[in-house]
């Protein structure tokens, strides 16, 4: 049975009140990067995380978030990355599922593959229907496009000539070229 369109509308006004609740909008940050890009002679012990787009189960960026978990532990992630640890995309992620990033950081740095990491969090957090998972990827992919980040995104996208371009019109298409993918 598929749902109806006022449930699904219902369904988005819930998940937008719990955002606001949690003041996760307040702590999204991109934190300042340096203008000297980490890309560009970035030292050979650190790594680019996975890509932001990246899926696992139909649920995107829970690879990004593992990645970047265990290069921290490991000590491979660059600098720049630290200060969004556990917010932003990391906190929205966890939202969706229903648990604490401390508690799901735990899970991963405990050995934990992406889909043990996943199905843990299936357990322990929220079980959310397909539609609301339709509409969580849709929320991550268009973040900064006509929404209360636009002014970010437009200055983060002046920091550097690569980025100041009319094709990156989301975070996640900033975040893909800033790293080097292409979109």
């Amino acid at each position: 049975m598929k749902p109806k369109v006022d449930g699904i509308a219902q369904t988005i006004r819930r998940f937008q009140l719990e955002l606001a609740q949690s003041s996760a909008l307040a702590h999204f940050s991109l934190a300042p990067l340096s203008q000297e890009r980490f890309i560009r002679d970035m030292p050979d012990h650190y790594e680019m995380p996975r890509s932001v787009r990246d899926e696992l189960d139909g649920l995107i960026y829970f690879p990004r978030m593992c990645d970047k978990i265990r290069k921290m532990e490991s000590g491979t992630l660059h600098p720049d990355f630290h200060g969004n640890l556990g917010i932003g995309m990391d906190l929205w992620t966890c939202q969706f599922l229903g648990v604490d990033y401390p508690d799901l950081k735990a899970k991963v740095l405990s050995g934990a593959n992406d889909e043990e990491a996943l199905a843990w969090a299936r357990e322990n957090g929220v079980t959310r229907p397909e539609y609301e998972r339709a509409w969580f990827t849709a929320y991550m992919k268009t973040r900064g496009f006509r929404d209360d980040l636009s002014d970010r995104l437009a200055a983060r996208k002046m920091e550097d000539p690569r980025t100041n371009c009319d094709e990156i019109l989301t975070f996640m298409d900033y975040i893909e070229v800033d790293e080097g993918r292409d979109l």
